[in-house]
């Protein structure tokens, strides 16, 4: 018997958004979103990454899925809204993934998480060059800059993306996360200032730990 989340990744693989939201919906009657997103859906998608690397499926297999996935997570999202109503708080959050990082499922389930909390969200995407992410910065001042990224070569644009934030006057909190904040020693990027985030259930424990107070209020 297949797990749920090679299941859910079938369902991806053959592009089945009717069947992939029905057994999500069955699902959240018995778990919460947070489950779902970290045990279900990002192996989901490990799984479809395992399978292309070993030329199991095609690039635009790949493509399907994580279109299919994205389908799911707006519904989710959406339907998460309509219960919880607009409820949102003073704290914001800026969110994007680092230049040629194309990978963003995983960032956006961290944007609905932080949205969860009441956090008004600007959810930037993936591929974005650290100009245009200042000058959103500067517009927006987030209390929470969140960055992403997968892979271990994406470091260098990371590294120089935390040590220009790090100069910003209001003195945002930068998080590091993504597939390269789970599987790489990242800490010597951490200080007061910046903190790696290893997974959704590390996010919500320092939700829980109220860790978000530290944050500094700003316009």
């Amino acid at each position: 018997m297949k797990q749920h989340h090679e299941t859910l990744a079938h369902y991806f693989l053959d592009g089945d958004e009717d069947q992939a939201l029905i057994f999500i919906e069955q699902l959240l009657v018995e778990h919460p979103r947070l489950y779902l997103y970290e045990d279900i859906i990002t192996p989901a998608m490990y799984h479809v990454g395992e399978l292309w690397e070993r030329n199991e499926i095609s690039v635009a297999d790949e493509h399907l899925a994580t279109a299919i996935c994205d389908f799911v997570l707006s519904k989710i999202e959406a339907e998460a809204l309509n219960i919880r109503g607009d409820r949102q708080k003073s704290f914001k959050a800026l969110l994007f993934g680092v230049e040629e990082e194309q990978h963003y499922i995983g960032l956006k389930m961290v944007a609905d998480t932080f949205k969860e909390q009441g956090w008004r969200v600007r959810y930037l995407g993936p591929n974005l060059g650290g100009e245009h992410s200042l000058t959103q910065i500067h517009r927006y001042k987030p209390h929470v800059i969140g960055l992403s990224a997968a892979l271990s070569y994406r470091l260098p644009a990371l590294k120089k993306l935390v040590n220009e934030f790090r100069r910003l006057e209001w003195k945002p909190l930068i998080m590091i996360g993504g597939r390269m904040a789970k599987k790489f020693e990242l800490e010597e990027l951490e200080s007061d200032q910046v903190v790696i985030m290893k997974d959704l259930n590390h996010l919500n424990q320092w939700f829980k730990e109220g860790r978000a107070g530290v944050v500094n209020e700003t316009s």
